[in-house]
This record gives structure tokens, C-alpha cells and sequence, in this order.
């Protein structure tokens, strides 16, 4: 027969408030096929913070893909005591969230937005023109950062120390936030240009080659703003100029030349003052 001791034991075990509830010990099972993405963080800048290492910037771009308009670049500095709850890639973001964010950042952060034109993306590449960008906010941040931060496998050619985190927009605080800034400067861009080239639905697809933008391309031509060496516009260009062998080539040499005299003028870098009032446009109003 079972000890006094252990018959009491066996009773506060079974007793209701005893019983550890489980439910609430164990997390919540996410469905089938979802994989938990934890957001970025601020332990890289905090790590240099703490070694005397400020300011800190992080660095994105936005629309190295699409067949028109820019490549817009961000550089952000966090304020360590007023970061804006939420951040994250832009990408795991509703345009809502974004513009929201957006204007949290603005108004807490040191930041500066860079242009690069499609001209600049003709002439040297998209990827060189990203990496100009970059450097370019960088650059135009009210103070020069002791330690970049920068999304992907480039480092940028600047005067302070420089990271390149692949998967920084997910991984880097600093980096998701300059995401959020180059992702709404843009489609805020794009929304203004579909007013100005009605018919092609820049204010929905933002310029990249879906469905609906390839049929505009095919039934209108390219504009301006479309990126001339992307595969697409060339067919585009092809079918509405039929131009010659020889011909292409004459254009082709003398809207270089033209590049080569407006590039200046096209690519833009607006400081933090500048950002909101250069483009109204709302892509979330959308």
C-alpha cells in the first residue's frame, strides 16, 4: 500500500492547479509549407555603436528589374533611441505598412535617395548604375558614416568601411529600412510617370515586365523612360522603328552622344528635406 507521502504527492499532481497548461507553453503550429522569418535586426550597428564606431548607415536599392524607369538607392542611418517598430524587407511588406514606414523613417532616421536614370542604365549597365546609386546616397547623407552596411555581394567604393550582406534587406535593420525608402521613392516615381505615359500601367506593375507591360510595349512602342538593352524594349523598338542594320547603329551613336551630355542632369540624389516634397504621388493611393 502506497506511503501517506506518496499518496499526497500523487493527489497535488492531479490537482487543476497543478496541471501546466500546454497550450500555452508551445507555439502556435504555422501551416503546412510556411517557414517562420524572423525580421531584421540591430545587433551589427549596436556591435559598432559599442565600439565607438558612428554613425552607422545601411544601403538598398529598388528596380534594378524592371524595363523602365530608374534604379533608386537609399542610405539610412537609424536613430538607436527612436527606431520605428516594424521594420522590415520592404518585400514582406504591404504597400500600406510601406508608406507608413516611410514616413516614421523620415522623420526619425538621417537618410538620403539617389537616381539613376535609364540613361545612366544604358550606358553602363544595371548594375553598375545600381552600385553608383548606392554610393551616391551614401555620399549625400547629411554626415559621412564611419561603417556601411550594404544589401547583396558589392561593396560600394566609398572613403568609410563597408559590409556587403547578402540578404541584408532581411538580416540588417538599417539595410530594411533603406529597402522601405528606395521602394516607396520609387513607386511614388512610377505612379507620377504613368500620368505622364498614360496607357502602359506604370502605377500598377511599377515598370517591370509582366503581362500587362508587355502587351502596352507591343501596342505602343517604348517611351522615353524604358531601359533601350532590356530584351523586351529592343523588340518593342524593333517592330515599331523597322529600322535597318545601319540605321540602328547611327541611333544608337547618337543617343549615346545624347547620354553622354544629359546624364548629369537626369540622375538625381535628394537629401532627406527633399525626398517627400519631390514626389506627392502616393503608391499606396494607388
Amino acid at each position: 500500500m502506497p506511503s501517506s507521502r506518496l499518496r499526497r504527492r500523487v493527489r497535488l499532481r492531479n490537482h487543476p492547479g497543478m496541471i501546466r497548461d500546454t497550450s500555452e507553453t508551445k507555439p502556435a503550429k504555422l501551416p503546412k509549407g510556411v517557414i517562420a522569418v524572423a525580421p531584421p535586426s540591430f545587433r551589427r550597428e549596436r556591435a559598432l555603436i559599442k565600439r565607438g564606431v558612428w554613425p552607422v548607415a545601411g544601403c538598398d536599392e529598388a528596380g534594378r528589374g524592371p524595363l523602365a524607369g530608374p534604379v533608386v538607392a537609399a542610405a539610412v542611418v537609424l536613430d538607436p533611441k527612436r527606431i520605428p517598430k516594424g521594420i522590415d524587407d520592404s518585400k514582406r511588406l504591404t504597400p500600406e505598412r510601406r508608406e507608413e514606414l516611410f514616413e516614421e523613417i523620415c522623420a526619425t532616421a538621417s537618410f538620403a535617395v539617389a537616381f539613376a536614370s535609364p540613361a545612366r542604365i544604358d550606358r553602363d549597365n544595371i548594375l553598375r548604375a545600381s552600385l553608383w546609386a548606392l554610393a551616391r546616397a551614401v555620399h549625400a547623407l547629411p554626415e559621412m558614416p564611419k561603417h556601411v552596411f550594404v544589401d547583396g555581394r558589392d561593396r560600394l567604393d566609398t572613403p568609410c568601411d563597408c559590409d556587403a550582406v547578402i540578404g541584408g534587406d532581411g538580416l540588417v535593420l538599417s539595410i530594411a529600412a533603406a529597402s522601405i525608402l528606395a521602394k516607396v521613392s520609387r513607386d511614388r516615381l512610377m505612379c507620377k510617370l504613368a500620368q505622364d505615359c498614360p496607357g502602359y500601367g506604370f502605377e500598377s506593375h511599377k515598370g517591370y515586365g509582366v503581362p500587362e507591360h508587355l502587351a502596352a510595349l507591343n501596342r505602343l512602342g517604348p517611351t522615353v523612360h524604358h531601359r533601350r538593352f532590356f530584351a523586351p524594349v529592343v523588340a518593342a523598338r524593333e517592330k515599331h522603328q523597322a529600322m535597318t542594320v545601319e540605321d540602328t547603329t547611327i541611333l544608337d551613336q547618337v543617343i549615346q552622344d545624347n547620354v553622354t551630355q544629359n546624364e548629369v542632369i537626369e540622375d538625381k540624389v535628394l537629401q532627406a528635406e527633399a525626398v517627400r516634397d519631390a514626389i506627392e504621388v502616393s503608391a499606396a493611393a494607388v
